[in-house]
């Protein structure tokens, strides 16, 4: 069974999106996704300044068993990326809430209202 913070929202692709204290939006992958990936072996950030729309592929995990598009849950323009996945892209498997990908500035908060509270995506990964 999959640990789905309270504090999420999530894509129906398995991407979580949290709002941070200073607007910004910090992106990741589920539990439930990374489980699915197997061990993570290589992540591609997106550049910082990148504007993607919602649902926009915005980069890719890689795993000994297949790679995976990463897709911007909310428009916005990456802000920060997580270098440290760089080195360690293994920290998506052991922390994968802890373990942000990248950070947008949203063009629109409302959009995190369309993606799923972590009830409907628990429902929707059949938990």
């Amino acid at each position: 069974m999959s640990d789905i913070p309270a504090d999420l929202r999530f894509a129906e692709s398995h991407e979580w999106a949290r709002l941070e204290h200073d607007g910004g939006v910090k992106v990741g992958i589920s539990d439930h996704a990374q489980e699915a990936l197997g061990d993570v072996v290589f992540v591609e950030l997106p550049e910082i300044g990148k504007v993607f729309a919602a649902g926009e592929a915005a980069g890719v995990v890689e795993s000994v068993k297949a790679a995976s598009d990463i897709y911007s849950p909310v428009s916005g323009t990456v802000i920060a990326v997580n270098e440290e996945l760089a080195n360690n892209p293994e920290l998506l498997n052991s922390a994968p809430y802890d373990s942000w990908i990248f950070k947008l500035e949203p063009s629109d908060t409302s959009e995190l209202d369309k993606l799923l509270d972590p009830a409907a995506y628990k429902a929707a990964i059949g938990e």
